[in-house]
């Protein structure tokens, strides 16, 4: 089954990835530094390219494909435990991402462009009721998902036990938490776990977590878009390790 990825940024990203590309759109006449960098690089990998009218890449996407469109197999959600696995023998207290409930493709998107920006190692989410890996969640996340593992689990609850029992801390947000989120030691192996605008994190998911913490909010509107509000926390953590690093260099 063909997927397709639309931009410049996410389609040179997805080849570096080494993603299967099995063609590339171009417009005609196009012309910017970022677009030749893409002609080079297709070229280097053997990529077939079409050059295509203006008019034919509006019919792929109605959005803004900035004159490249790809076509590539679907990215496959990464086995959980695997990498898991891998990343507890490798990494030094790693920071993972949960969602519960997000379905929104492009609140999908912009979240795991902040989690790779922030270091994150995995997205993990549930097999069904989840937002789809598909063009637009790839387009939004400027090539992070193809990057970032992405993990779909039957049952978040048995992936957070398996966190749990890994030695990670779950920290889970919620509006109505005491704690503010920058009260939580975030150092340390961590799951952050986002729900859905709407219905937030499930109960039997919150009554799992270690630490639930707030963002203040000072203005009318009572809450901010989730994937917001995952940077505001995933930036926490990557303040706190910094600052942490620093203490240790200055020793």
């Amino acid at each position: 089954m063909n997927n397709m990825i639309f931009g410049i940024r996410p389609v040179i990203e997805a080849i570096e990835a080494h993603k299967k590309i099995d063609k590339v759109y171009l417009r005609q006449g196009a012309e910017s530094e970022l677009f030749h960098e893409l002609i080079n690089l297709i070229k280097r990998h053997n990529i077939s390219i079409q050059w295509v009218t203006i008019d034919l890449l509006n019919r792929f996407t109605p959005n803004n494909h900035q004159g490249v469109v790809a076509t590539c197999s679907m990215i496959e959600p990464c086995n959980f435990e695997s990498i898991m696995e891998n990343i507890i023998r490798d990494e030094k207290n790693p920071l993972v991402i949960i969602l519960d409930g997000v379905t929104d493709v492009r609140n999908f998107g912009a979240i795991a462009r902040s989690a790779e920006c922030a270091g994150a190692k995995a997205v993990i989410m549930p097999a069904k009721g989840a937002a789809p890996v598909n063009a637009d969640a790839i387009k939004t996340s400027c090539g992070a998902l193809n990057i970032i593992p992405v993990c779909k689990v039957p049952n978040l609850k048995t992936a957070i036990f398996y966190l749990k029992s890994s030695g990670f801390q779950i920290i889970a947000t919620n509006e109505r938490a005491e704690k503010l989120y920058y009260d939580v030691n975030y150092i340390k192996a961590t799951a952050i776990v986002m729900g859905a605008e709407d219905t937030g994190i499930s109960k039997t998911n919150l009554s799992l977590c270690d630490e639930q913490v707030k963002i203040p909010i000072c203005g009318k509107i009572n809450s901010l878009n989730v994937s917001v509000a995952a940077g505001i926390l995933m930036f926490e953590a990557v303040r706190q390790k910094n600052y942490e690093n620093t203490l240790n260099i200055s020793k």
